[in-house]
């Protein structure tokens, strides 16, 4: 990948742009923001770090959306971040007219680029994102599951003891209180974690995870998680660069699956150079199923006030 482009230039992109950087996904890296010289210096600062990490990406800042032109792909991180006590929903009307903005900006710089939306509440984002460009969903998908999935797996091994990276777990649906951890396809080291952790401290697990980001925010008052997206971010960005075909809960625009269509949600899907090139449809039992409706109910129920979904 040669660009990437990042819209936003806060805690979460500043993050990102630097694993990206640090790792060499790509070639040029651009920080867009509205704030006079703010990306220029987040972008300086990275650059700076270069000699320690031993790496050659370009690092850019900008206030100028031209410099959009000949993205490969686009990272949207913009957005009002939530305050202790509110959902992630509640940020919904303001996000969505800064979203639209962004979009439109990308239809006249970087038509050919695919989308990557991070910025909450953003499984109805993405949705946006996806009818506002009319682009088919391989080329415009969100960030969440990987980010749950991450916090859930942290949770086991602070739990078991087991390291973090013997351990895959499963989280489907939206990212907020209806989240729907999947206990039964989460395993350390391929053993399930019904072996390790009895069902009361699985299900304190579950809540912990759906909880996750709002513990974070409480925690530290003035700023939400930043540090573990931008992880999440970049395991996504990297299985497109180099074509991993990676199998990774992503914000996916369902056509049928599940029984859901015209919606974005948190499901298995198979990241490549072409982006989300597939959905994988689980097997769910009665109550996963149940849950998960209910998780895109509530989807739904913030896509419904969208009054004008094409802005």
């Amino acid at each position: 990948m040669n660009k990437i482009v990042i819209m936003g230039a806060g805690r979460v992109g500043e993050t990102t742009a630097l694993i990206l950087a640090k790792q060499e996904i790509c070639r040029e890296i651009m920080l867009i923001d509205v704030r006079e010289d703010a990306p220029q210096g987040v972008a300086l600062d990275i650059i700076q770090t270069s000699p320690f990490f031993n790496f050659d990406t370009r690092v850019g800042g900008s206030n100028d959306a031209a410099d959009l032109a000949d993205a490969d792909l686009v990272v949207i991180t913009a957005g009002i971040p939530r305050k202790p006590g509110m959902s992630r929903s509640d940020v919904l009307e303001t996000n969505v007219a800064i979203i639209d903005g962004i979009v439109d900006d990308i239809l006249q710089y970087a038509p050919n680029a695919m989308i990557l939306v991070v910025s909450n509440p953003v499984d109805v984002l993405t949705w946006r994102v996806w009818k506002r460009t009319g682009w088919p969903r391989e080329r415009v998908f969100g960030q969440a599951g990987v980010l749950d999935a991450s916090r859930m797996a942290t949770f086991i091994a602070m739990e078991t003891g087991f390291s973090s990276r013997d351990i895959t777990t499963l989280v489907l649906g939206g990212h907020g209180d209806s989240m729907v951890p999947v206990p039964r396809f989460c395993t350390i080291n391929g053993i399930p974690i019904s072996h390790f952790i009895s069902a009361e401290r699985i299900q304190d697990i579950i809540q912990r995870t759906r909880e996750g980001g709002a513990e974070i925010l409480a925690l530290r008052k003035n700023s939400s998680a930043y540090d573990a997206p931008g992880a999440s971010v970049a395991a996504m960005v990297d299985a497109i660069s180099h074509n991993r075909k990676r199998l990774l809960p992503c914000v996916a625009i369902l056509q049928g699956e599940y029984g859901q269509a015209d919606i974005a949600m948190g499901v298995p899907c198979v990241l490549d150079e072409r982006g989300l090139s597939e959905v994988l449809e689980l097997d769910l039992n009665a109550e996963e199923s149940a849950a998960f409706q209910r998780s895109a109910a509530a989807v739904g129920q913030d896509i419904g006030k969208l009054i004008d979904p094409l802005g």
